[in-house]
């Protein structure tokens, strides 16, 4: 099979089995009674059945081991091409399965942290072992790193020209620090970022599609098979979630889906940073989701609220609060996030000045987002979700 032909089959069979894994996985949920009950945060009137991002977990991590199996054939030229896929695939389960814990019994605010802290911990040491940082090895063959590590200077008239990375040129010591501290603040943050905003039908499944499709068009772009079939599963996932959630009655991620949301994302979105993809690419399906947060938090902060209560602030829900159904709400949010991504995407074929209108273009995305909710007409009637 082709690198290709690989990664299209994980991505098939992930998109299929998230369609009908539901059907198993519902009654289920029944039986253990997961129901989301309204409260000061949601923005539903009912309570609704959650936790069905089981089956989106149970269909990424078959398309996931799909892809690291039949990349891992002696004709693939060994582990290196699909080391960096089974780090991605293991740290998103353990998310997972960190909110499927905190939907079946609850976890304290400190062991929660801790367990967050140490998935991110290990998912960051995993990549970086693997791309030859730790060791100051590179990989031959299709590795992390394609063929060779290669690295990115800056010419004279601001292009970027790749340098190949030698034994004598590995990453420091200190640089490896500092990756490994970005990578657990960055991977741990927005695994919570991504339960927060799961307030909405559709709105993590047309996240979670975006996000893995932009990382397959990265992939694509750098020949990197592991990095396409990576965004594949992660896209096919959530698509595969959308008409179990939008349909009626409806059926919520719960936070076994959102912390998968945020963990594969947060992970794929790390681990193609390390393989030499321009950053905005990297970030791009992020930043809508980071900004709502962030702004959010530190406005309740600043106005005497705790960080942690229950609200229905974030610029998406104030969006719904107009009278847009979840849907309106949903899709503008997800229109932003599509726009920030395909800047993002820009910057695989610009230089440095080229990159850095691309990265005032994706602020200007971001702060039309957030004000969105004093630019956007009112509806005189709000639909029932």
């Amino acid at each position: 099979m082709t690198p290709l032909a690989v990664a299209l089959c994980a991505g098939v069979t992930t998109l299929l089995l998230s369609l009908v894994l539901p059907v198993v996985v519902k009654p289920l949920l029944v039986r253990l009674g997961i129901m989301d009950v309204p409260n000061e945060r949601s923005s539903h009137e009912r309570p609704v059945l959650r936790g069905l991002g089981l089956a989106v977990l149970i269909a990424m991590l078959v398309g996931g081991a799909v892809a690291v199996l039949l990349f891992a054939a002696p004709e693939w030229g060994g582990s290196a091409s699909w080391s960096a896929l089974l780090v991605i695939v293991l740290g998103s389960l353990f998310a997972g399965l960190l909110g499927l814990t905190e939907d079946l019994r609850g976890l304290s605010v400190g062991l929660r942290s801790t367990a967050l802290l140490l998935t991110a911990a290990g998912s960051a040491l995993g990549v970086l072992v693997v791309s030859g940082a730790v060791t100051g090895e590179v990989q031959n063959g299709p590795g992390l790193f394609g063929d060779e590590l290669i690295l990115m200077r800056i010419a004279n008239d601001g292009t970027m020209i790749p340098v190949e990375m030698t034994h004598e040129a590995a990453i420091p010591l200190w640089g490896i620090a500092l990756l490994a501290i970005y990578a657990v603040l960055f991977i741990s943050s927005y695994i919570n970022v991504a339960n927060f905003m799961d307030g909405l039908n559709g709105i993590s499944g047309f996240h979670g599609a975006i996000a893995g499709f932009t990382f397959a068009a990265v992939g694509a772009s750098m020949n990197q098979p592991w990095l396409l079939a990576a965004g594949l599963v992660l896209g096919a996932g959530f698509l595969g979630f959308l008409p179990w959630n939008l349909s009626k009655p409806g059926a919520f991620l719960g936070d076994v889906g959102s912390y998968l949301l945020g963990g594969a994302t947060a992970i794929t979105s790390f681990a193609a940073l390390i393989a030499g993809a321009p950053l905005l690419a990297t970030i791009g399906p992020m930043v809508i989701y980071f900004g709502d947060v962030g702004v959010t938090l530190v406005k309740r902060v600043r106005a005497g609220h705790k960080w942690d209560e229950p609200h229905k602030e974030h610029t998406y829900q104030r969006i719904q609060q107009l009278g847009y159904t979840h849907v309106q709400a949903s899709g503008i949010t997800a229109a932003c996030t599509l726009a920030a991504s395909l800047l993002g995407l820009a910057s695989l074929f610009t230089g440095l000045w080229g990159t850095l209108a691309l990265l005032a273009g994706g602020l200007a995305v971001l702060v039309l987002y957030l004000a969105l909710p004093r630019l956007l007409p009112a509806r005189v009637t709000r639909p029932h979700p």
